[in-house]
């Protein structure tokens, strides 16, 4: 089953192993400016054509830390305001040129409890339009129960 993020708040009694949350970013010139400037990664690959090209890259990249955003946000809004992020982490293995949506991905592997919480671990990644997997990593939520 897969499901789009919804506002209310998400239950651990309703979600299983394989379960599937995503969502679409975009990966504007002016989002990574404003990316740049909230980081301070004044790297010109990130927001200059020109150097970028230079550089033998296909257009500006998107931020790698950016992207390990993409995956918080993800999962910020599937725990929901009752639900936590106990954890999550990302590798960076890909570049990933700007200007085209990214996926952002996360794919529940195991629903557990433990120490009076109730856990699930989760696959998550951000993908390229043609499917390439650029950035995966792991995490674990504490969701509320019913």
């Amino acid at each position: 089953m897969t499901t789009e993020w919804n506002p209310t708040q998400t239950y651990w009694d309703d979600i299983e192993v394989g379960h599937e949350i995503s969502m679409t970013e975009e990966t504007s010139s002016q989002r990574l400016v404003i990316w740049a400037g909230a980081s301070y990664d004044f790297y010109q690959i990130h927001y200059d054509d020109n150097f970028a090209k230079n550089n033998n890259l296909p257009d500006i990249i998107v931020h790698g830390a950016l992207k390990g955003m993409f995956v918080g946000k993800l999962l910020d809004e599937f725990a929901g305001e009752n639900g936590w992020i106990k954890r999550w982490a990302v590798s960076y293995r890909g570049m990933d040129p700007a200007r085209d949506a990214l996926t952002v991905w996360g794919k529940v592997t195991r629903k557990y409890e433990e120490g009076g919480e109730a856990l699930l671990d989760l696959d998550v990644g951000v993908a390229q339009p043609g499917g390439t997997q650029t950035t995966p990593g792991t995490a674990t939520v504490r969701l509320p129960k019913r």
